[in-house]
């Protein structure tokens, strides 16, 4: 008799991602309204699409460097030492292809099987699901709910991160909440990591999109950067530069990775598509005006959403900092995921189920607000139609 033909146990204990799960569902419907992924519905700024037809036009398709051109690399720690007041080298820089993959390369950096990773949640279900591939054990560390606003429980994330771990996950602004990290916590969180010499990963994918007019970005591991420390940032051109289709990102790391840096990113994908990397180099050149245009659209569409919500009775949403969603849960409907699935077919509403993001989110419901308002009139009036059957 043989085996079963199977995937190893550690990848077959993976949660398949029920965003898609939904998603999959309503894909292709023309009378489906969907709010299920955290994107724009806006295509990527023409400036940028122009130079990558240029870059193709030119003939731009051959390999380039593991860690990216010299160009963007130079263009993204420009950016970063801008934006952060602080001076962060073009050799501590990486160009992978996208955001994702910035994390699962940092993983393969770092973790080994048995290591102990705590991540603060609910959270985006690839950053949780990642180390569990490479056999690493994920600590969940809960947001809570204080004053009405998501909130981090410091105490009880300063004690998971005992001696033994190897890593700390925060994703801030969060995904799904919007929780947005303070400049006293990340001051507590890398003082106790320095201590204990826990590496930090930071998910920066959302740090432009913050509601705080005063902010320029939120508050930030990669600031307070100091030779020796063991922080990376994994950041992504899809949020604040609506490029969610191009799977373009970077990593910033100590320089002392960079040798091993570039050959883990061999193995993976090698490189990315110069055109690709030309139309990066432009959004940063040339996107702050996006990026100030895109913050505005958000503060408003979720300030719309939040509101018609509110007319719902039974509906409660916490206050948030920043990212482009609204995270929220309705009365007498524990089964997010069942009502999810309803919504996409009875009503053509597409939400993303707050179970995807973890046991903390189960009761809950995502929607992305990065949209038209008039679509998210419609999609509250279906949401209001549905519950009143």
């Amino acid at each position: 008799m043989t085996s079963s033909v199977s995937a190893r146990p550690d990848v077959q204990s993976l949660q398949s991602s029920l965003i898609r799960d939904v998603a999959n569902a309503g894909m292709g419907r023309t009378d489906v309204l969907p709010f299920w992924f955290g994107e724009s519905d806006q295509p990527t700024p023409r400036f940028i699409r122009e130079a990558a037809m240029a870059s193709l036009a030119e003939g731009e398709t051959f390999y380039s460097q593991n860690l990216g051109r010299p160009y963007l690399r130079q263009a993204i720690a420009g950016y970063l030492s801008e934006l952060h007041d602080t001076t962060v080298a073009p050799g501590r820089i990486a160009a992978v292809g996208s955001g994702v993959s910035g994390l699962m390369i940092a993983a393969q950096m770092v973790l080994s099987p048995g290591d102990r990773v705590v991540a603060v949640t609910p959270l985006w279900p690839n950053i949780v699901e990642i180390p569990k591939i490479l056999g690493a054990e994920v600590v969940r560390v809960p947001l809570t709910i204080r004053n009405g606003k998501w909130s981090l429980d410091l105490d009880r994330l300063l004690a998971a991160l005992t001696p033994d771990t190897r890593l700390a996950i925060i994703n801030s602004p969060n995904n799904p909440t919007g929780w947005t990290i303070e400049e006293d916590e990340v001051d507590a969180v890398l003082a106790h990591c320095r201590r204990h010499g826990i590496w930090v990963l930071s998910d920066d994918v959302y740090e432009r999109l913050v509601h705080d007019p005063r902010r320029r970005s939120a508050p930030s591991f990669l600031r307070r950067y100091q030779t020796g420390d063991r922080i990376i940032s994994v950041n992504s051109f899809s949020k604040a530069w609506s490029m969610t289709g191009w799977r373009v990102g970077w990593l910033a790391t100590p320089e002392t990775l960079s040798n091993d840096l570039t050959k883990v990113i061999e193995y993976n994908t090698s490189c990315i598509l110069e055109p690709v990397q030309r139309a990066a180099t432009a959004a940063l050149t040339d996107g702050e005006p996006t990026v100030t245009k895109l913050r505005a659209e958000l503060t408003a569409t979720r300030t719309l959403l939040v509101a018609e919500l509110n007319r719902i009775p039974g509906v409660v949403i916490p206050d948030a900092g920043g990212a482009m969603h609204v995270f929220f849960r309705i009365e007498g409907y524990p089964d997010t995921l069942g009502l999810a699935k309803r919504l996409v077919e009875a009503a053509g509403l597409g939400l993303a189920p707050g179970g995807a993001f973890g046991v903390e989110g189960d009761g809950w419901l995502r929607w992305c607000h990065a949209v038209e308002p008039d679509k998210l009139r419609d999609g509250v009036g279906r949401l209001r139609s549905f519950l009143g059957r």
